[in-house]
């Protein structure tokens, strides 16, 4: 009887091409990643820049100059800066001069300035009209009282037949504030601020284009905040005259006509984007 010779099992050399496949087809993962990412359509990056850039400069984030610089921290100014410093405006050739606005609503607001209920001063963005607390709100209210509605009368009757921009600011003091309404500083500046614009829209029919709000809590400070009297002149409303919207449109239009500039360098022969430009290192205007 015959046995049967068992084969010895067979050693397999070839298990390296598992891993060796394993490593392609990461590789062949990541030249896809990296090959979409250099397929970024440079020009719709560069107009929404252009886009943000404008929005933050309308808010009064960035200042808005012929020579502007990128976005960085560095180009970031307060509002409106010190009261008692009272920097002069900067002005650029599409900006109308507001020193005769000024002297209208010193004129209109006579009474007003003289108790220190109002205050007219050049900020760093423009002419600022300052309405003190004292004189408009409550504490930690943002209704307005009854007997300021003259004064925003006179002061509306100046401002709403001109062409200049507003930006309406809320400014608090340093003393934390949480009540049933509000929780904090900064939502109770948002708030005034928010509910003078609505005033000027609905009462004094202002065009919305003209108007912004910004909330700024107890961080832009015109008085030291150690003192009570201070804190009370930082506790205010104010009214930064920027400019003519017509300005703005004009200041728009600008950049627009400069973007097809852009656009070209970026767009190969047949006005498809081409993907072998490379981005510039700064977007600006």
């Amino acid at each position: 009887m015959s046995r049967r010779h068992r084969h010895k099992a067979h050693v397999n050399h070839e298990r390296w091409l598992v891993s060796y496949a394993d490593f392609i087809t990461l590789l062949f993962a990541v030249f896809v990643v990296m090959y979409s990412a250099s397929k970024v359509d440079h020009a719709k990056m560069g107009k929404m820049a252009h886009a943000i850039q404008a929005g933050f400069t309308d808010l009064g984030v960035f200042q808005d100059s012929t020579g502007s610089k990128p976005m960085d921290g560095k180009n970031m100014t307060p509002s409106t800066g010190s009261a008692d410093q009272q920097p002069s405006a900067s002005k650029t050739g599409d900006e109308l001069d507001t020193s005769e606005l000024r002297k209208e609503l010193g004129r209109s607001l006579a009474s007003e300035i003289e108790k220190k209920q109002v205050k007219l001063w050049e900020g760093a963005d423009g002419l600022v009209l300052s309405l003190r607390e004292g004189g408009f709100y409550e504490q930690g209210s943002d209704v307005l009282k009854e007997t300021s509605h003259d004064t925003l009368d006179k002061m509306a009757a100046v401002l709403q037949p001109k062409h200049f921009r507003i930006r309406i600011e809320g400014h608090t003091d340093n003393i934390p504030i949480h009540n049933t309404r509000f929780a904090s500083n900064w939502e109770l500046s948002a708030a005034r601020a928010t509910g003078m614009v609505r005033i000027f829209l609905e009462r004094y029919s202002f065009t919305p284009e003209r108007l912004a709000a910004a909330g700024y809590a107890e961080f832009h400070p015109v008085d030291s905040s150690d003192t009570p009297e201070g804190r009370a002149l930082n506790r205010r409303v104010d009214i930064v005259v920027l400019g003519s919207a017509k300005s703005a449109s004009r200041q728009t239009a600008k950049r627009m006509m400069k973007e097809p500039q852009v656009l070209g360098e970026l767009n190969g022969p047949n006005g498809e984007p081409s993907h072998d430009t490379k981005a510039p290192d700064q977007v600006g205007r």
